[in-house]
């Protein structure tokens, strides 16, 4: 009977060690792709990047037919600051709503848990 429990106990260890290595495995394999695919994410974001900058150009030669070039480049500019002050303040919005970094709803939960707690040991 020993025996048999002395085996069991190694079986088991064995078995649990395997599927240890087979996650070890399969998390490292996982990584790699993860990996890759953030590079390719970051590489995607480069080209997005240039492209931008070539609409930019592309519309600054545009303005630039009927426009002196100086001209062509100041309206670009200008409309690119518009859209960069929009996007700051619709942000400073956001993170106004976020504020404070507390987690309120969860505090009154919990207050009102500890609350209901007390109320039944007083009974």
């Amino acid at each position: 009977m020993s025996e048999l429990v002395q085996r069991a106990s190694q079986q088991l260890t064995e078995l649990v060690r395997g599927e240890l290595r087979l996650a070890q495995a399969e998390l490292k394999e996982k990584g790699r792709r993860y990996g890759k695919g953030g590079g390719l994410f970051g590489g995607a974001g480069v080209v997005g990047f240039l492209m931008l900058q070539a609409l930019v150009a592309t519309a600054i030669a545009a303005l630039a037919v009927p426009l002196p070039v100086w001209a062509a480049a100041l309206i670009v500019a200008a409309v690119l600051g518009v859209i960069a002050g929009v996007l700051a303040l619709s942000g400073k919005k956001q993170v106004g709503r976020a504020a404070p970094p507390v987690p309120e709803q969860t505090i009154d939960s919990v207050k009102a848990d500890v609350a209901e707690i007390k109320e039944s040991a007083q009974r």
